[in-house]
């Protein structure tokens, strides 16, 4: 069999499956399925293009994604007049002064001689500046948090188009990614990784605990859509009456067409960023960093600048994830810092990557499509398959009980016994690399 039929009959099957999630579950929940779907496999790509080009062993996914959703508020939530005119502004020149507290020790540590001057000299600037920041920005959070807690109590965000919020979701986690890459890529892998989760910890842990710039753990509701409220769509006359003619029912048509509005946004994004992908995977540019992958040392050798590539790709990788959380959150239509759990954002896309095919950018898609669908229908089918062995027995046996109670546990058995499957029978993925 050819890659080409076998790549097929793969997404043919992930097709029939989600067919299959529709006929006999629900067509929401096959849609809810493609659309999650749908951004899990831009998460994919994203970790494939930092995993699969480079080698860089990537486990801050979840920070990176937690700040494209973050950008959906601070691009499309109105701003709050009442908590800026309180504070708003002594917080912008607080973020100022700690900005530039950093810019002039930085300066400090160029211009000052090597010795005990120069070390002096950037502790003063830290310390003082510190000590200036907080005095500045304590008082100005303190305001803005009074005003309204239980609806508001935040700075709000800009008005604009929730879309807009996605390519600046991938400009805030390349941002972030910079400044992590120009100090942890010089790191072994191992570090690496370690270096990564704890800086998505951090940014977790500063969402959660700022409720200025978008209210920590009360969370924000009510994001703006790209897609008509469900309820809009019931009490248009035109709709109602579209729908009526074909013999379906107007709030069933409704939520379909609002997911089929998502679906084809996100289906939008993905095609774009696969195609961009994949030319760079084709170009000299990705062939150069596949031969720093295989070898770093044959490629110094050749004058390659090893670690400038890597902070190339760890940005583009990052920026992806970034869009891919922002299309999250504004399906959600909410923003929830408590839900950005490693095991979720960081060893499920993992997973994706790894069974799909690492380097192959249609097997990071397919992994994506397949692995989701596992993750939402396993636990299900696992309760009824569990139903069906425990028919026989009486109510209250010991055994019938915990089988019952273990099915919830079906998630985490699959995706080990799934990944296991794969690498013994398939270690280069479903699609491989070639």
């Amino acid at each position: 069999m050819t890659d080409t039929a076998r790549n097929t009959l793969y997404f043919a099957f992930i097709a029939l499956l989600i067919i299959g999630t529709g006929v006999f579950s629900s067509w929401n929940s096959a849609l809810f399925i493609l659309n999650f779907g749908l951004i899990s496999a831009v998460m994919a790509l994203g970790v494939n293009l930092q995993w699969g080009f480079a080698g860089l062993f990537n486990v801050g996914i979840m920070g990176f994604v937690a700040l494209g959703g973050l950008a959906t508020v601070l691009i499309s939530m109105p701003p709050e007049g009442e908590a800026w005119a309180a504070g708003g502004l002594r917080v912008v020149l607080a973020l100022v002064l700690g900005a530039a507290t950093i810019v002039g020790a930085i300066l400090a540590y160029g211009a000052l001689p090597k010795g005990r001057t120069r070390a002096i000299g950037m502790i003063v600037i830290l310390i003082a500046g510190f000590f200036i920041y907080r005095a500045v920005f304590d008082g100005g959070v303190q305001a803005v948090e009074a005003v309204n807690p239980a609806n508001a109590g935040y700075l709000g965000g800009l008005g604009l188009p929730v879309l807009l919020a996605w390519p600046v979701g991938g400009v805030l986690a390349a941002g972030a990614a910079w400044i992590i890459g120009k100090t942890a890529l010089g790191l072994r892998s191992d570090y690496l990784a370690i270096a990564t989760l704890g800086i998505a910890e951090i940014i977790i842990a500063v969402m959660k605990n700022e409720d200025w710039l978008a209210r920590g753990v009360k969370n924000v509701v009510g994001l703006p859509r790209p897609a008509p409220y469900e309820i809009d769509l019931q009490n248009d006359a035109g709709f109602v009456d579209r729908v009526s003619g074909w013999g379906m029912d107007p709030v069933w048509a409704s939520t379909i067409w609002v997911k089929l509005i998502y679906a084809g946004l996100f289906a939008v994004v993905l095609i774009g960023l696969f195609i961009l992908v994949q030319r760079a995977l084709h170009s000299p540019w990705g062939r150069m960093m596949r031969a720093i992958r295989d070898n770093e040392v044959a490629a110094e050798a050749m004058g390659k600048d090893v670690t400038a590539r890597h902070l190339q790709v760890f940005v583009l990788g990052s920026a992806i994830c970034g869009i891919a959380g922002a299309m999250m959150t504004t399906l959600d239509g909410q923003l929830t810092p408590g839900t950005y759990q490693p095991l979720r954002f960081t060893f499920l896309v993992w997973v994706m990557v790894i069974v799909g095919g690492s380097g192959n950018n249609l097997g990071a898609v397919l992994g994506g499509f397949l692995i989701w669908w596992l993750w939402v229908m396993v636990e299900p089918i696992g309760l009824g398959l569990m139903q069906v062995i425990t028919g026989g027995m009486a109510e209250g046996y010991w055994l019938r009980e915990h089988l019952l109670e273990s099915a919830a546990h079906m998630r985490l058995l699959t995706m080990g016994l799934v990944l296991l499957l794969v690498l013994r029978f398939s270690p280069r993925g479903l699609i491989p690399e070639k």
